[in-house]
């Protein structure tokens, strides 16, 4: 069988390299690469397109769209300086919830998992924005929001790999995928 590695990967990264030195947030690397290095992020963004796969149709540019839009939105609310409750506990559940729809191939019209997509990135993008303090914003945004889209398209592209061999979307690789990605959420969680 020919399945990718990429899932293998994408447990190898490490939440620590996530973070750079203090002084250089807010550049367009620092942006792009906190998205890249943090498990936590890397999971929940790759799970959001390998469920958008598993819908179809629209669903496979609308659902990672509302992901990308929404956590610019909770940056934003960030940057004002408003406080969102359970950020990390949030974003931790995203992890497991959207492991989860992945592993059951949940198929909902995707207007609703747009919202669900939605609240989540709220979240994400407020973390995002907390952590920046007084760097640009602009580029810091920028950069974290393509990073975001990159993964989007590459849990898009995981998906397709595994239909291509398998024949289906919600084959049995996706499954499991969603299964470990669920797993690795729990026990970031309370691990």
């Amino acid at each position: 069988m020919k399945y990718s590695l990429a899932p293998l990967m994408i447990l190898l990264a490490t939440p620590a390299a996530a973070h750079l030195p203090e002084g250089e947030y807010g550049s367009f690397l620092a942006g792009v690469t906190h998205p890249l290095f943090g498990l936590d992020h890397v999971l929940a963004m790759i799970a959001v397109g390998l469920w958008a796969a598993q819908i179809g149709g629209r669903a496979l540019w609308a659902v990672p769209s509302a992901f990308v839009l929404s956590m610019l939105v909770g940056f934003l609310v960030a940057l004002t300086g408003l406080s969102l409750p359970l950020v990390e506990p949030m974003i931790l559940a995203s992890i497991m919830v959207l492991g989860l729809v992945v592993a059951f191939a949940l198929r909902p019209v995707p207007g609703l998992a747009m919202a669900a997509v939605a609240v989540f990135a709220l979240f994400h993008g407020h973390a995002h924005g907390g952590e920046l303090g007084q760097a640009q914003a602009l580029h810091f945004g920028a950069g974290f929001a393509i990073a975001t889209a990159v993964l989007h398209a590459a849990g898009l592209l995981i998906a397709f790999a595994a239909a291509r061999e398998t024949r289906h979307t919600s084959a049995l690789p996706l499954r499991l995928m969603g299964g470990a990605t669920a797993l690795a959420g729990a026990y970031i969680a309370f691990g």
